[in-house]
């Protein structure tokens, strides 16, 4: 099993910035993607940006230029540096790793990120 605690979203005007972090532990290989989905009222969850061990990134256009993910592999951590934060970037925001060998797919608990105009 793989836990997954996530911090660090909140209210922020548009135009500001914010930094996710994700933070995980268990059973997990070297081999792994980690990343952020989102999901807004009333919308279905979507991806925003994942990362894989030997670090290729993978954003949704929307994000493009705005947000940057990174990880830390000694740590099992990922991170989500939001700027330039737009009232649509508001949403519960996903920490997420998957374990290809493993088949296995884990999600956190969720963080709000609310951006007011």
């Amino acid at each position: 099993q793989v836990q997954l605690v996530e911090s660090g979203g909140g209210l922020v005007q548009a135009g500001g910035s914010l930094r996710l972090s994700c933070a995980a532990s268990g059973r997990i290989l070297r081999q792994n993607v980690m990343g952020w989905y989102r999901q807004a009222p009333g919308k279905q969850r979507e991806l925003v940006a994942t990362i894989t061990s030997g670090g290729t990134t993978d954003y949704a256009d929307s994000v493009k230029g705005r947000f940057t993910i990174a990880r830390d592999n000694a740590k099992n951590t990922v991170n989500l540096q939001m700027n330039s934060l737009k009232p649509e970037d508001t949403g519960v925001y996903y920490c997420n790793v998957k374990i290809p060998f493993f088949s296995s797919n884990y999600w956190g608990q969720g963080t709000q990120v609310t951006v007011s105009s």
